[in-house]
């Protein structure tokens, strides 16, 4: 798919058919995470991939947004890895460049995700035992759309570059 098509195809899916992605699918989307540019290349970054009949109950314990998601990336960055000086790290940001690849690719392969904040990181850090060091910065559950989902109807509602854009 054209990188223009991919940007414009993406769309934050909300509902999932209970069909499990393809682990090569699985494979080439993690690889676009991994070829994710990060602040002095540190790669922070810690995906977990999450399939499994517990592994999804402990999502769904921290956040009411898998959607029936038959796979869920967990994003994570490792703070004591981020590049940071005085009072800033790049952790999240980092993070956030890398979920956005892997977004992106599955979009590029016809899978659907939709890009979540809303968890309870306290719950996720104990549920998957995760080190203090390591901070949960979203969730991207993955699949395929459900045949019934209309969509989301504010996905082609954007504002005019000039009132996102200043030339100075």
């Amino acid at each position: 798919m054209e990188f223009n098509e991919v940007i414009k195809k993406r769309t934050a899916t909300r509902k999932f058919k209970d069909v499990l992605v393809n682990d090569d699918i699985i494979n080439q989307i993690l690889e676009a995470g991994r070829l994710a540019p990060t602040a002095k290349n540190q790669q922070p970054q810690l995906i977990y991939v999450i399939k499994s009949k517990d592994g999804l109950a402990k999502i769904d314990s921290a956040s009411p947004c898998r959607y029936n998601a038959p796979v869920v990336l967990l994003i994570c960055s490792d703070k004591n890895i981020a590049w940071h000086k005085d009072d800033y790290s790049t952790y999240e940001m980092d993070a956030s460049i890398v979920a956005t690849h892997l977004m992106l690719e599955a979009t590029n392969l016809g899978v659907d995700s939709v890009w979540v904040e809303m968890m309870d990181k306290n719950i996720i850090k104990q549920a998957f035992n995760l080190s203090p060091s390591v901070e949960p910065i979203c969730l991207l559950p993955i699949g395929y759309a459900s045949d019934d989902y209309m969509g989301n109807p504010m996905h082609n509602k954007r504002k005019d570059l000039s009132e996102t854009v200043k030339y100075l």
